[in-house]
């Protein structure tokens, strides 16, 4: 089966039909999940609708009512408080807005990119975080509908929304470094995701700034079982530092915990900073310091911009927002006493 398309031409079912080998009627009942189809049939329509990036219009009631009703929110995993927090925010502002949601979650899936695209055949428009997906790929998606990245590198070809990364963590290491400490770990995998590399960006240009080496970053995920690991890890002293600055709460909080239950005094041993301002962060002790980003506020923002993209006549060009972050100082890092909370500019 060899599927092509003309550059700038939409693909359309009867390409896909003919490329694929069947009826136009086998086609659509594939996308409209009739069971009667064979997997072999099945399989053979799919891989044509790739090849083609043939996108159906599953949101075609809406359409005819010119009144857009459904969008689509693609997340790698539910774990967490960052990912349900953001779906908070993304479902209850589209709520407001009259719009229904539906959610993919890609953690698992063998194909991210076919269960994105099965997604976009039944909503409107969709905002992607965190999928397998370059910038090539989500531009590609892009051309059928709506899409906007979240917590991506901004700048490129499809519209993107994230918070700031760089200049908080920037002073967030800036801070441990003034404490006088010298020997810092950053704890988190900078090829996961463009606002980790911000972040560890930011630590990197703190060190840098104070004339030092900036120390590689222990690539680890971001739960609280690799923050468990790791702590385990450091009490055997794989590890060794004055401070560690976590990739984000849910792992700053495993390891000051697994820590101290170890006898590991904090910050007075090793200081521990994070990065969200999760609720725990607050009333855990000792408190921790970490960067309060808005993460109720991304999901109701994207909402919110995908809403206006539908009802643009025309498709503008792509547009990339930052939300500010603000470094929130509580105890983990050594201080004794909170100073005022201050926003960025």
């Amino acid at each position: 089966m060899t599927a092509s398309a003309n550059p700038g031409q939409r693909a359309t079912i009867y390409s896909v039909a003919d490329a694929a080998g069947v009826s136009i009627a086998t086609v659509s009942r594939v996308f409209q999940g009739t069971s009667t189809v064979a997997e072999t049939t099945r399989e053979r329509v799919l891989s044509a609708a790739d090849e083609l990036n043939y996108m159906p219009l599953g949101a075609a009631r809406s359409l005819a009512v010119s009144r857009h009703e459904l969008l689509g929110l693609v997340l790698p995993e539910l774990g967490g408080p960052y990912y349900s927090e953001l779906l908070m925010g993304f479902e209850s502002r589209a709520s407001e807005l009259g719009l229904g949601v539906i959610v993919v979650v890609t953690e698992g899936k063998p194909d991210p990119t076919r269960a994105i695209r099965q997604l976009m055949s039944r909503v409107d428009a969709v905002a992607v975080l965190g999928s397998d997906l370059d910038d090539a790929g989500l531009a590609q998606l892009a051309t059928a509908k709506p899409l906007l990245s979240l917590a991506g590198a901004p700048g490129g070809a499809v519209p993107s929304m994230t918070a700031e990364n760089v200049a908080s963590a920037e002073e967030l290491t800036r801070h441990l470094l003034d404490h006088g400490r010298r020997s810092l770990l950053f704890l988190g995998d900078p090829d996961a995701g463009a606002d980790i590399a911000g972040r560890y960006a930011g630590f990197s240009a703190a060190h840098e700034a104070h004339g030092l080496v900036v120390p590689e970053p222990v690539r680890i995920g971001l739960q609280e079982s690799d923050g468990a690991a790791f702590a385990a890890a450091y009490l055997t002293g794989q590890h060794s530092a004055d401070a560690l600055v976590c990739a984000n709460d849910e792992l700053a909080l495993a390891v000051l915990a697994h820590l101290q239950d170890h006898g590991i005094t904090v910050p007075d041993e090793v200081a521990v900073v994070g990065w969200d301002d999760v609720m725990a962060a607050r009333y855990v002790r000792p408190a921790l310091t970490t960067v309060r980003q808005p993460v109720h506020d991304l999901g109701a923002l994207a909402s919110e911009r995908l809403h206006e993209h539908l009802g643009a006549t025309t498709r503008s060009s792509a547009s990339h927002d930052i939300l500010p972050t603000q470094v929130v100082i509580r105890s983990s890092c050594g201080c004794t006493t909170s100073p005022p909370e201050r926003h960025l500019p």
